[in-house]
């Protein structure tokens, strides 16, 4: 092959390598300003988070928020349109804190708005440090915020069918 083959594969090679990463840095940001609806009225805003706390969390709660709110609704019988701001996600240590056989605690905290009255919501989940988990930390933390979007969409639904029955 010529010098001139070799370069041109190469500057080819590049470019193919720089629209994948630009494409695959969209698609994040496209999952914040664009996100699934699992329901016909849940939307959820993690663009304080992504500030406060970055990327994986932002872009997990933006995955699996929007789903456990659907299902969380849907196991009550309620229809609700749901807007949820995520301010923040606080992990407790990995290595465990002063809680019950030396758990620790996570949070969530946020705004909701169901059917147009707005609250404050915050939800709370136990994490119990295991051996296996500094080895698997990233997988680890996404178990946890797991969690914590699970525990954050039934309080949202709990509210929601509490507003429900108001109105």
């Amino acid at each position: 092959m010529t010098m001139s083959a070799l370069t041109r594969r190469a500057a080819f090679a590049a470019l193919g390598a720089m629209t994948l990463a630009a494409v695959a840095a969209s698609q994040g940001a496209l999952a914040r300003t664009t996100l699934p609806r699992p329901g016909p009225g849940i939307r959820v805003d993690v663009a304080p988070l992504a500030a406060n706390a970055g990327e994986p969390t932002a872009e997990w709660v933006a995955q699996a928020l929007p789903g456990q709110i659907a299902q969380n609704l849907a196991k009550r019988g309620v229809s609700a349109n749901v807007f949820v701001r995520v301010d923040y996600v606080i992990l407790g240590s990995n290595s465990g804190d002063g809680g019950p056989a030396g758990s620790t605690y996570d949070n969530i905290e946020g705004v909701a708005t169901i059917n147009g009255v707005e609250m404050p919501v915050r939800a709370t989940s136990t994490y119990y440090p295991m051996a296996v988990n500094d080895a698997m930390i990233e997988q680890s933390n996404h178990d946890r915020i797991s969690q914590l979007t699970e525990a954050l969409a039934y309080w949202i639904a709990q509210d929601a069918a509490g507003i429900g029955s108001r109105g």
